[in-house]
């Protein structure tokens, strides 16, 4: 498994591991997870090269950020060695049960978190592969007993038209993946074809608040249910009631209330993604009553909104968010829930491309925010940064001309010690981004929580 870092991957790898499987991978670098991995029997290297795939291998597995050009799937080609994309394995595992896949461009790892967690309460004990690590759920992935297979339907590579499942579901749908689609359009046409790839004796849930989700939803064989909250929607909460930014409400399946959700997790965008695991829920068989234990216990997945500290009176937060729609709402979110004096957000901008074709969305995504510091971009797919138009200088200059107070510093060292010098009691840090801006939440961490 070449890339076998990616939380998909990793996750796919330990559900073959746990088949039987002899897995060994590769990845450019240490990641986080690895020690499972080995824990598992799966051997892993870091750094490519040709000598890592085994002469006796049956099957190469790639990751969709991994070029073509690699010289471990170049071996594996020279020697006649099958080599397929992550995407395409997860079909081959799909085809052998109930297939589950959850799509969007926001949302899909909670609400495949969620149904895992909900589907577990009911003791249907599915196998999943989900695009984020959970505590609650034993990490990103499982070998369950039961006959459904919950997965993130992930648009990017087109890789969700792998999928043939039972059910399915689009969350919503926003300008993204700019190195995939080069019109929106392209975009909403894949999200369409996936839609039309569900079973047509099977489910699809829509977001009936989002009008390219449902343009997407029209290309569906199965049968179609939306979610949200308005009138014309199938599913829907009543009764919002929030405390602290966490929500309650009541779910109708059209005219006729089916139950009370009381939400343990933050954020008035889990109630959509609540709504959707609800639908996905009911249409599998899963009893109301479990559903909304599923939800009420239900304590989110690693790097949403994820509390990691909190010393000298300052809280520290890390969230993935790395579009301006999410980071809108996670810092709604938590400003809500933790009431901070002031709030400080270290965004890491994720690929050039994105940040190029969303430079102003990004700058207007901070008016809520007291100081912004941000880093260098973090770029997985290894562009050369010096021959980038667009990068976090240009970002910065963008949030200067809205009136915020924004810092930029390279490197994540220079963020967290100037961060660390600077934060007094009552402050929020929310680090952000879907890169390793992770590591500034752990130095401050270790600074403000060490001390204490």
């Amino acid at each position: 498994m070449v890339g076998i870092g990616g939380c998909g991957m990793r996750g796919a790898a330990c559900v073959l591991a746990r088949l039987g499987t002899c897995v060994s991978g590769s990845d450019r670098r240490n990641f986080e997870g690895l020690g499972e991995l080995v824990a598992q029997g799966v051997r892993v290297a870091v750094g490519h090269r040709a000598e890592q795939v085994p002469a006796d291998a049956d099957l190469v597995v790639a990751s969709a950020a991994i070029p073509d050009g690699n010289t471990e799937l170049a071996a594996a080609r020279e020697r006649g060695t099958p080599v397929i994309k992550y995407a395409e394995l997860l079909g081959m595992l799909m085809d052998e049960r109930i297939g589950i896949a959850i799509a969007g461009t926001h949302g899909k790892s909670t609400t495949t978190a969620m149904c895992v967690h909900i589907f577990r309460v009911a003791s249907f004990d599915p196998t999943f592969v989900v695009g984020a690590s959970s505590a609650q759920i034993g990490g990103s992935a499982a070998l369950g007993s039961g006959p459904h297979l919950i997965v993130e339907a992930c648009e990017y590579d087109r890789s969700f038209l792998q999928f043939r499942p039972a059910f399915g579901a689009i969350l919503n749908i926003e300008r993204d993946h700019f190195d995939c689609y080069a019109e929106f359009g392209a975009l909403v046409e894949a999200f369409g074809q996936f839609a039309g790839q569900v079973d047509g004796d099977g489910l699809l849930v829509c977001n009936a608040q989002d009008r390219w989700a449902a343009v997407a939803a029209d290309q569906s064989k199965a049968r179609v249910e939306t979610f949200g909250l308005t009138g014309d929607a199938d599913w829907r909460a009543v009764n919002l009631r929030a405390d602290r930014g966490r929500y309650a409400f009541d779910v109708f399946y059209r005219r006729m209330r089916r139950m009370t959700i009381e939400l343990s997790i933050a954020g008035r965008h889990n109630v959509d993604n609540a709504l959707a695991a609800v639908a996905l829920a009911d249409g599998a068989g899963v009893p109301s009553a479990a559903i909304a234990e599923g939800l009420a216990t239900f304590s989110g997945v690693g790097r949403r909104m994820s509390h990691c500290g909190t010393g000298r009176g300052v809280t520290i937060v890390d969230d993935y968010a790395h579009h301006p729609t999410e980071i809108r709402c996670t810092i709604q979110a938590a400003q809500r829930y933790y009431a901070p004096r002031r709030t400080w957000v270290v965004f890491q901008p994720h690929q050039y491309c994105r940040t190029q074709h969303l430079l102003d969305e990004f700058a207007d995504s901070f008016g809520a925010v007291d100081e912004v510091v941000v880093p260098d971009v973090y770029d997985a797919r290894e562009h050369n940064a010096a021959n980038q138009p667009v990068g976090s200088a240009e970002l910065v200059e963008r949030i200067v001309q809205r009136g915020v107070r924004v810092r930029y510093l390279p490197t994540l060292e220079e963020v967290t010690e100037h961060v660390a010098s600077l934060i007094t009691d009552g402050d929020l840090v929310l680090t952000m981004g879907a890169g390793d801006v992770w590591k500034v939440a752990d130095g401050l961490v270790a600074r403000v929580c060490g001390s204490d």
